[in-house]
């Protein structure tokens, strides 16, 4: 039998492999974020943002809901296999979007990839948490998020530099095909599952006899209440994911009509929404570790702070539009930088090892409420009052979420 020990150098192959099967992950979601919101308006003449901003909020329903049950059948059959079915759930998904007929077609593939995102990506955070302990969670989280993130923007710039150069569609999303297939191959074959490092974490707690609930597997419900409305602190990290995913959700949907309307060309575009994410990602790689030493709340108070002012570079024009755009983009890739792992050690830090994946699946579930959240505002605000309103409200929403968090969260870093 495998002698089991926590920590990152005690596990760093396991470790690294997760952190590539992440970058896959990451990349499918990369696929969709300069390309599909203009095949929904050039390709498919669809005139109405809310409409086109549905495969967003598909999107983003089903991978909350996917979230919430995530943790519950990762302790039931293992981390591994819901890893394997994520990806097989995710196969189709390239394949819809480069050769759908109609954009209902586009929807169902944006279900299919929140299903295959609430799964792959669920167990590649709860499996590195579980790896290595309770010491190193934020740097676990930093390099977990910059490794998808930075996949996601990467996956962005070459999706717009396809298509200024092959067309919309089919040629961005070749690349789709390669990451289920590497991924699926990866997982089967060269990752094992750590739920027997979660059970010696949480034996180690009891021996330890440190602060955390007694009793051992609560429900879902219970856990959902605890983390939604009851705990200081989960609620306060839950309303700033739910907010911070707001914001990808709206960019997502409205920053290429945006700049497209105000002349910015295809790869122009392909740089402004690669930028947020590759900040967003590169930047945890520091904020991650940083997390474990100041601790989260400062990180996630100003992040939100800092992803406020980013709003208002892009929503006021201070620059000409590209600038703009790149500008604003790089604060939103480092106000989220500094809140993304911050939030999630945070939810690990508040949790018991004996319901923390359910309690990880339930932040995660508000947190991508968000997306969905983010492009039916911009949807409903941009029919109203244009595009750039969007923007102002999504940037007024954000400091009023770091405030909450300013006044509601506590300090729970184990190691302060």
């Amino acid at each position: 039998m495998m002698d089991i020990k926590l920590g990152l150098k005690e596990n760093w192959q396991q470790f690294t492999l997760l952190v590539l099967v992440n970058i896959l992950v990451g990349g499918m979601v990369g696929l969709e974020r300069t390309v599909v919101p203009l095949v929904g308006t050039e390709e498919f003449k669809i005139g109405s943002d809310i409409v086109v901003f549905s495969f967003i909020i598909a999107f983003g329903v089903v991978k909350a809901f996917t979230n919430l049950v995530s943790g519950v059948l990762a302790d039931k059959y293992t981390r591994k296999r819901v890893l394997i079915a994520g990806w097989l759930v995710g196969l189709p998904v390239p394949f819809l979007l480069a050769w759908g007929p109609s954009w209902n077609w586009i929807i169902v593939a944006n279900v299919l990839l929140g299903v295959s995102q609430g799964l792959a990506w669920s167990m590649t955070v709860n499996m590195k948490i579980d790896l290595v302990g309770p010491k190193k969670r934020g740097l676990a989280m930093g390099l977990n998020e910059a490794a998808g993130y930075g996949a996601v923007g990467l996956t962005a710039l070459l999706t717009g530099y396809l298509a200024a150069h092959y067309g919309l569609r089919p040629a961005p999303f070749y690349i789709g095909i390669f990451y289920t297939i590497a991924g699926l191959i990866l997982s089967i074959l060269v990752i094992r599952d750590t739920r027997q490092h979660a059970r010696l974490e949480s034996a180690l707690v009891a021996q330890q006899n440190l602060p955390g609930e007694k009793f051992h597997k609560p429900d879902l419900l219970w856990v959902f209440r605890e983390t939604s409305i009851k705990n200081r602190n989960l609620f306060a990290v839950s309303q700033a994911g739910l907010i911070n995913n707001l914001n990808d959700g709206m960019s997502w949907g409205v920053f290429p009509l945006l700049f497209i309307s105000a002349g910015v060309g295809l790869e122009g575009v392909g740089w402004i929404k690669a930028v947020y994410p590759f900040v967003w990602g590169l930047g945890q790689v520091i904020t991650g570790p940083l997390a474990d030493k100041i601790g989260r709340k400062p990180l996630i108070v100003w992040g939100m702070f800092v992803q406020a002012l980013g709003h208002v570079v892009i929503g006021l024009a201070f620059f000409p539009p590209l600038t703009s755009g790149l500008a604003g983009s790089v604060l939103l890739g480092i106000g989220t930088a500094m809140v993304y792992p911050a939030l999630l050690a945070a939810v690990s830090d508040a949790a018991h090892p004996s319901w923390r994946a359910s309690s990880l699946g339930v932040y995660r579930f508000w947190r991508d409420i968000g997306y969905a959240a983010g492009a039916l505002m911009a949807g409903i605000v941009a029919n109203f009052l244009g595009l750039v309103w969007a923007v102002h409200i999504a940037g007024i929403i954000t400091f009023l979420s770091g405030v909450v968090v300013l006044f509601r969260m506590k300090e729970n870093n184990p190691r302060l």
